[in-house]
């Protein structure tokens, strides 16, 4: 049997800065197994996207174990963790964090370059995925030239790039107008249906109606975890039920 692609153990992070220390995350555990599509749901404050920059290793745990395709990551050390990254895991944030001297492709281009893959590999994936994305024509654009949903797109490409093991989305259709949530949804489809393994935080039930699991949190601590199933109901399209 293989190794989850991402597994938390009795997880946990305190902010501790303020005159009262915060518990922004509560003993979480989760498994994500390879391929599986995890949505992650709660209120504001309820600490998903703590959750989910600590499994990336953007934020540090305060206790608990994280592990990536079977390796212990919460104890590397900050250059391991980069590496580890480079090598596996994908992201897209809130706010983009495009690099603002680098064209488009060029910023697509990065991860896979970083990744290992040859200059011509990393074109073709860029070209496809922009392609995906309804952005062909700004590819030589620098970012500052886009819209924000544009950017948004752009930063789901570059996530992408390198094929990473898991990839972690905080909202990626939280600056999208509908038209650009189809083409974002239609592409995280197609990378699930090829075998892409995904944790998304989302507002959106639209879009955690593409997940295999809703993991809902509330005050930092899972108080649902459920399997999506769907039937289909004649005329009536896809039903989702939680179970």
């Amino acid at each position: 049997m293989s190794d989850p692609a991402l597994k938390a153990v009795n997880l946990v992070k305190v902010y501790s800065g303020g005159a009262v220390p915060v518990h922004a995350v509560r003993g979480v555990d989760l498994q994500v197994e390879p391929g599986e599509f995890i949505a992650v749901m709660g209120p504001s404050g309820s600490g998903k996207s703590t959750l989910v920059h600590m499994l990336g290793g953007l934020d540090t745990r305060t206790s608990g174990e994280i592990w990536i395709d079977g390796t212990r990551a919460d104890t590397l050390s900050e250059s391991a963790w980069a590496l580890l990254r480079r090598k596996k895991i994908g992201f897209v944030f809130q706010f983009f964090n495009l690099v603002a001297s680098m064209t488009v492709a060029d910023n697509v281009e990065l991860p896979a370059l970083l990744g290992g893959a040859s200059p011509r590999e990393a074109r073709e994936r860029s070209r496809h995925l922009l392609g995906a994305l309804n952005l062909a024509d700004r590819a030589d654009a620098p970012p500052a030239r886009l819209s924000g949903g544009e950017q948004q797109r752009v930063a789901l490409a570059r996530a992408l790039a390198n094929k990473p093991s898991v990839l972690l989305a905080d909202e990626p259709t939280g600056n999208l107008d509908s038209r650009n949530t189809r083409d974002v949804l239609r592409l995280l489809g197609e990378v699930h249906r090829d075998g892409q393994t995904i944790v998304m935080v989302t507002h959106d039930a639209r879009v955690a109606g593409l997940a295999d699991r809703v993991v809902a949190l509330h005050d930092g601590e899972v108080v649902d975890d459920g399997r999506i199933t769907r039937r289909r109901t004649g005329t009536a399209g896809a039903v989702i039920d939680l179970r």
